[in-house]
């Protein structure tokens, strides 16, 4: 039986948690605050800049600086480093992997909270009910790799960005990371069990999906008699691929999960979780198979939908490589042919079914859907070499990009949006269209299955502010379609006047509005997502 009230825990004791506010009041100089921590608590926080600086900025390359840096190993560590500042009034950020591309993890001052320490309890598999225990710091691909050894090869993680070798797993969970898998299955949301939730002021929720669900568009948080009420976000939201803002249900109805995962450290920390797994296919049948062109692409996802129904978490990937891959891609010579100008990537999960089976029945069904596919260009990926010529093609493409924009001493402008199926041909004609009337040197490539490409703009320095100008209106154009500026990589700070494009200034003030009940001064990753007044 759920309920919106949500009971707070607390991992210090009333004594400990009286010195904390006693000591920790505002104007408190960080040199004392650090001497105190480490004598009273054993909580170290460095201030040597040399170190510091290391964590003060993410892959998003926005500035950033702090003045401080935890790295705590537990959660009551974690509960109270997150006591002291939220007492003390002082900026606090909080620090996975690093990986993301928006500036969520950019600190603009105060302290940074990071979760590298964050490895224990080690993790622990499940296999009775297909679950995995996980702390927060451990790099996701290392968890994959833990849950295939304990449970003998048996069960597998899903969830798989191309940052998996770098993303810790609290901070796939912070911005609900996504994989190859097409759906909501190929995002985090859906594969968290349970968590354990630190508030800004270190307090503790535990729970379990279907536990707490929000009502009449709050929460109770309950503290023994003192009842805090903690309002959920309820303007609408694009029910495709979507990473964009804080989860949102108009009935003001949703699981405390889901409230949590993608919120990006907005409303707190989680410090573990529980994960979903799911069995181990047989077999994969990956096919690489070029086509004359963008149409062609587009008829086969339309044909594909078709066939499965609509149900395309059935597949491992469907990704694209779009206009201008061809020409920006390593190892283009090995895996196009002829005149051909883009090409689909194919996983096909097998549990029923043998490889051979199943590779002669999608032969059959890309000769059926008439998309102009060569049967001689196709490519089984069945072999190590030829995975990694593919591997190095797909991750050649951003890094190669990246190149050509240092030499002309720009920087790449990389479009994350997601639009809903149906209108998906009108949103790549207006994008290509507009792209090429400027004379904008560009590449196209992505997850077509979600209708969901990364345009990657690479302009001359004349150009630049051009590049952001034609930026702005495919975001505005995929919002009119009903689609979401961001598909995979959230909002953070980089993307925070895409959030209002798409969500409206009345959706903003609702994530604030939530924010202040439980961080009445926004102290806790500020400026993410919305800007603070």
């Amino acid at each position: 039986m759920s309920t919106n009230r949500l009971t707070i825990q607390q991992l210090l004791t009333t004594d400990e948690r009286a010195t904390l506010d006693a000591f920790c009041t505002p104007g408190r100089e960080l040199p004392a605050l650090a001497k105190f921590l480490h004598e009273r608590f054993a909580v170290e926080l460095v201030l040597d800049q040399d170190i510091v600086k290391g964590f003060a900025a993410d892959q998003s390359n926005l500035p950033g600086q702090a003045q401080a840096l935890a790295r705590p190993a537990t959660a009551r560590e974690c509960a109270i480093v997150m006591r002291a500042c939220h007492h003390a009034q002082l900026l606090l950020t909080l620090s996975g992997g690093r990986s993301n591309l928006t500036g969520s993890a950019t600190p603009l001052g105060g302290v940074v909270l990071s979760t590298v320490r964050m490895l224990t309890p080690a993790p622990a598999v499940d296999i009775t009910h297909e679950l995995v225990h996980a702390p927060v710091g451990m790099v996701l691909e290392d968890l994959r790799k833990e849950v295939r050894r304990q449970s003998s090869e048996a069960l597998i993680y899903a969830v798989d960005p191309t940052s998996r070798a770098e993303a810790s797993v609290g901070g796939t969970l912070a911005c609900n990371a996504s994989g190859f898998i097409p759906g909501a299955q190929g995002a985090t949301r859906d594969w968290v069990a349970a968590l354990d939730f630190l508030l800004p002021d270190g307090s503790l929720v535990r729970a379990e999906y279907g536990q707490y669900v929000s009502s009449a568009g709050r929460f109770l948080l309950a503290d023994g008699d003192r009842v805090t009420e903690l309002p959920v976000p309820t303007y609408p939201r694009p029910t495709i691929k979507n990473a964009g803002g804080p989860f949102s249900k108009t009935d003001g109805s949703m699981d405390f999960i889901d409230f949590v995962v993608g919120s990006e450290g907005l409303y707190g920390l989680v410090t573990a979780c529980t994960l979903r797994l799911k069995p181990k296919p047989q077999a994969l049948l990956d096919l690489f198979f070029p086509l004359p062109g963008e149409a062609d692409a587009l008829k086969f996802l339309h044909f594909v939908r078709a066939k499965l129904h609509s149900r395309l978490e059935q597949l491992g990937a469907l990704e694209y490589f779009g206009v201008n891959s061809r020409k920006y891609m390593k190892h283009e010579a090995a895996l196009f042919r002829g005149d051909n100008q883009v090409a689909i990537y194919l996983q096909v999960p097998l549990h029923n079914q043998n490889l051979e089976d199943a590779a002669e029945e999608w032969l059959g069904l890309l000769e059926e859907s008439d998309c102009h596919i060569d049967p001689d260009a196709i490519i089984m990926l069945d072999n190590e070499q030829s995975w990694k010529i593919f591997m190095e093609a797909r991750h050649s493409l951003p890094a190669n990009a990246l190149e050509v924009v240092q030499r002309r001493g720009t920087f790449t402008i990389m479009t994350d949006a997601a639009v809903p199926p149906e209108r998906f041909g009108a949103f790549l004609e207006f994008t290509h269209g507009m792209l090429q009337r400027a004379g904008m040197d560009y590449l196209a490539f992505g997850h077509l299955g979600d209708c969901h490409l990364h345009f990657t703009l690479m302009p001359e320095k004349k150009d630049l502010a051009l590049g952001v100008e034609l930026y702005d209106q495919i975001i505005a154009r995929a919002a009119e379609l009903g689609g979401v500026y961001s598909g995979e990589h959230g909002t953070g700070k980089r993307k925070r006047k895409d959030f209002l494009r798409c969500y409206g200034p009345a959706a903003a003030a609702q994530v604030l509005s939530c924010k202040r009940a439980i961080d009445p001064h926004l102290l806790l990753n500020r400026s993410i997502v919305v800007e603070v007044p």
